[in-house]
């Protein structure tokens, strides 16, 4: 789990120039949950059936949700029905409320089919935030809508029905820690965003299209600012991008997520060329470069979580949570399971009957 702690934002210190400066103090949990249809013995053969049961994992992982209790909740992997029939029922009870949408394919398919189609879900404490809107990006449908008939945004890109979800939130007054009594309360906007990025490894320039799309969500939710009557520079907005992004650190969906930035002939876009539609979508202000505004820092790397996905033949960091650097400041890290632990307990890998999916989570 990921713990996020609270940014000073710039908005709080302008307002308080010559008095103390208010902190808001929130933490923050990503979490695929493996859903039901992919956990099986064919892919975890190590792990015996009954551990890999919905109905015995569900259990477990509400249990870990509820033990670290974050006020930002992400999800990825959640099935419909989950969602709706044991999730967010559940979570209710704790003090929360969420969004959901399920991937692409769901809109084709028979109520009976729908409900086992898996996506994302956001969770937030209603104590600490109010939801303003909510945003759904479907990066089957940017990537006709920006083809021009290109056969491999076509081809590569649009077939994949992953999806990203955004939650524009606004702070309440128990979201701040040291505000006294008599000062101006201030409704900080937050947008919280998260995605499941496609899981191959051979359609790299497919997870790094769907990135670099995704910065789309963040442009149009940033527009619903201006009905608030607060700035509405992207680069101002406290943002918290969480997710399963199916890329390790060196990859071109990090590299650009973290530096801004990403060459245009980037190894991950293998022999295509997307420069005539990604163009359409993206700012290319410097020369033979795709950018982005947002000034983003990772919460993790190697050197503090070897790894969030720990299988039997594969180990490795592939889901993060990024925050706005300028403005935001990590008080806190879930650090990773012990490798002793681990050792003692005979984990080759999970699932696994003591363990359940690896949760990143952070405190801002």
């Amino acid at each position: 789990m990921d713990s996020i702690g609270s940014a000073i934002n710039e908005q709080a210190n302008i307002l308080n120039q010559d008095g103390p400066i208010f902190t808001g103090i929130f933490t923050a949990m990503c979490y695929n949950v493996l859903c039901d249809k992919y956990a099986t013995r064919h892919m975890y053969s190590y792990c015996p059936s009954w551990a890999l049961n919905w109905d015995y994992r569900k259990k477990g992982i509400l249990e870990e949700i509820r033990h670290y209790g974050a006020d930002i909740i992400n999800l990825q992997e959640v099935e419909m029905e989950q969602f709706y029939n044991y999730f967010l029922p559940e979570l209710k009870l704790d003090g929360y409320n969420g969004i959901y949408s399920p991937k692409s394919r769901a809109k084709h398919m028979a109520e009976s089919e729908r409900k086992y189609v898996d996506g994302c879900a956001i969770f937030y404490r209603t104590s600490k935030f109010t939801l303003v809107k909510e945003h759904l990006v479907e990066f089957n449908q940017l990537a006709m809508a920006n083809a021009d008939g290109l056969e491999h945004m076509l081809n590569r890109v649009m077939p994949k029905d992953n999806i990203g979800l955004a939650a524009l939130l606004q702070t309440t007054e128990s979201a701040w820690d040291n505000t006294p009594v008599d000062a101006p309360f201030l409704h900080q906007p937050i947008l919280v965003c998260t995605a499941h990025i496609h899981w191959d490894p051979e359609f790299c320039d497919v997870k790094l299209i769907q990135t670099m799309i995704w910065k789309s969500i963040l442009e149009e939710s940033a527009q619903t600012l201006k009905t608030l009557d607060i700035n509405t520079d992207p680069s101002n907005i406290q943002l918290v991008l969480c997710g399963d992004f199916n890329s390790l650190p060196d990859s071109g969906v990090i590299e650009f997520l973290g530096t801004g930035r990403v060459p245009q002939d980037h190894k991950d876009f293998k022999t295509f060329s997307y420069k005539t539609c990604l163009e359409k979508i993206l700012s290319c202000d410097k020369p033979n470069e795709f950018t982005h505004s947002f000034k983003l820092a990772s919460a993790y790397n190697d050197d503090i979580m070897p790894f969030t996905n720990y299988t039997f033949d594969f180990k490795g960091i592939i889901d993060y949570i990024f925050y706005a650097k300028n403005t935001m400041t990590p008080l806190g890290l879930l650090g990773p399971l012990s490798q002793d632990w681990l050792q003692q307990n005979k984990v080759i890998g999970c699932p696994h009957p003591r363990t359940f999916t690896l949760t990143t989570s952070r405190c801002w």
